[in-house]
């Protein structure tokens, strides 16, 4: 476990020190097969049950004689994220090996691309929880693929200190990734680390609106590389940056951003120098710990592939998918907190919680959007955090929405609702299934609700004389009488009516 570094207040790191940001975010693609071979590219839940070392090809593995070739789905893919992100599309791009040891690629090098990418030159308009807009400059989106998984066996920490060996699994190795490089960001002063949280959000919305890939962070379908350093008041010379990888949440990003912040401004103070290196993010004591020192572009010996061709799309192509490219996602926000008659802060709740397409498909399925919003920030979201899952895992859209009919309709209370939902998460079939088979319906027979109220009656004579003196209230406790017989089954509301009629006979 890291321990946590001497750190300085941020206000006062603020005073001292102007952050500088950059950001590198790989995003997985969601294509059929691998970015070089012919491998299967399964969604997420089939990719984690796969046996290791099952979703694999020649080429994923280095085999002698065994040759790359482009995934045409991946250039579509790459060329439409560089158009959303502004950029300008290259005539012509080329790939490259990227050298460096890793165990977890078979080549022991990786196919990117590096002085010639697919797109360059963008921006993106991020929006803050105040609704500022913050321009980002991006430098380039390059295609390259995913490297294996290592895990490291016989350690106490999981990690490769300490541990007796490692078992590396190629199912990743080859898959499809873009990575988004920023140019270096300037002027965020205190509101650095939520910028990096917009910035990365911003970049789920844009690829999750094209629908090139799940870009779920835990996942690791989306991934964010947070660059930082600190330039003393005063001064042009940048500081020297630190790099911390793989943060898988955007509040992680968040914490991330911050704490370097206020760490390196510590060390700075002290009179320290401050190591360019990769960093490790810790989420369970919020803190970063050195990797490895960060190498520059010389290092990995970058030189052309040769067993691949340039990438030279049409123009006829790019401008297909530029007329195809969705609703800008700070536009589709305002549009649709306006449609559904959100308040900013509802709005907020609803995007925060990952849940904008879940609320969508739900109240396109008919339930009205108060409702579709009720249910997934509140009842589905305490579930799915019970059960640390995501909420779009537990329940489709079109069930929340059908539930929310059984209640419109009078068929069930938000109290039987409840419990109808976890039959329906719990796998008992849709919400009308589960009513039928546990026998959750509303009793709206009048005749067993009358002898229901009568019974109570007898049970608490004093309370009817009550009532008709016009204290309408102590109806209540015939109300809970009768709704505890009923098994919560009754209709509230038409108990009172039936209790109002009786007094006024």
């Amino acid at each position: 476990m890291a321990a946590a570094a001497k750190l300085m207040d941020f206000d006062r790191a603020l005073e001292l020190f102007e952050p500088v940001l950059g950001f590198e975010v790989h995003v997985e693609l969601n294509t059929n097969t691998k970015m070089f071979s012919d491998a299967p590219n399964p969604a997420n839940e089939a990719y984690h049950a796969a046996e290791p070392n099952t979703l694999i090809a020649p080429v994923d593995l280095g085999l002698p004689g065994s040759l790359p070739v482009v995934n045409e789905t991946a250039v579509r893919s790459s060329i439409s994220l560089g158009l959303a992100l502004g950029c300008s599309i290259a005539e012509s791009s080329r790939f490259a090996r990227k050298n460096y040891f890793y165990p977890d690629l078979g080549k022991n090098y990786q196919i990117s691309q590096y002085d010639e990418p697919i797109a360059f030159e963008g921006s993106v308009e991020v929006e803050l929880e105040d609704g500022t807009m913050v321009t980002i400059p991006i430098e380039r989106a390059h295609m390259e693929e995913d490297a294996g998984k290592l895990t490291h066996m016989g350690g106490a920490t999981g990690r490769i200190q300490g541990a007796e060996y490692s078992l590396v699994d190629y199912n990743r190795a080859g898959v499809p990734l873009v990575e988004i490089v920023t140019k270096t960001i300037f002027g965020t002063e205190h509101r650095a680390p939520e910028v990096a949280k917009a910035y990365v959000a911003a970049i789920r919305d844009i690829v999750r609106g094209l629908g090139i890939s799940e870009a779920r962070l835990e996942r690791g379908n989306l991934r964010c590389d947070a660059n930082v350093s600190l330039r003393p008041r005063g001064q042009e010379k940048l500081g020297t940056r630190t790099e911390t990888k793989n943060v898988n949440s955007m509040r992680s990003v968040e914490r991330a951003v911050r704490y370097e912040i206020q760490r390196q401004a510590q060390i700075l103070a002290d009179g320290g120098t401050i190591i360019q290196e990769t960093r490790h993010w810790h989420e369970d004591t919020g803190t970063t710990s050195p990797g490895r020192p960060k190498s520059d572009a010389d290092d990995y010996r970058y030189f052309p592939e040769p067993d691949l061709l340039p990438v030279q799309p049409a123009p006829e192509l790019i401008e297909e998918l530029r007329a195809a490219l969705p609703e800008q996602p700070v536009a589709r926000r305002r549009r649709l907190m306006a449609e559904w008659g959100f308040t900013p802060l509802e709005f907020q709740d609803v995007r925060n919680g990952g849940l904008l397409e879940a609320v969508e498909a739900t109240i396109a399925a008919g339930a009205s959007p108060a409702t579709a919003r009720k249910w997934w920030t509140g009842e589905i979201s305490r579930l799915a955090n019970a059960q640390e899952k995501d909420a779009t895992e537990l329940i489709t859209p079109e069930n929340v929405a059908a539930l929310q009919k059984l209640v419109d309709e009078g068929t069930l209370t938000d109290k039987l609702a409840r419990q109808v939902l976890e039959g329906v998460i719990a796998g008992e079939g849709s919400p009308q299934q589960v009513v039928d088979a546990r026998g959750l319906a509303v009793v709206s027979d009048d005749g067993a609700l009358v002898a229901a109220i009568d019974e109570a009656l007898a049970a608490q004579p004093d309370v009817m004389a009550k009532i008709q003196d016009g204290k309408v209230q102590a109806a209540g406790a015939i109300i809970g009488a009768v709704m505890k017989a009923m098994k919560g089954q009754a209709d509230a509301a038409r108990v009172r009516e039936l209790i109002l009629e009786r007094a006024a006979q």
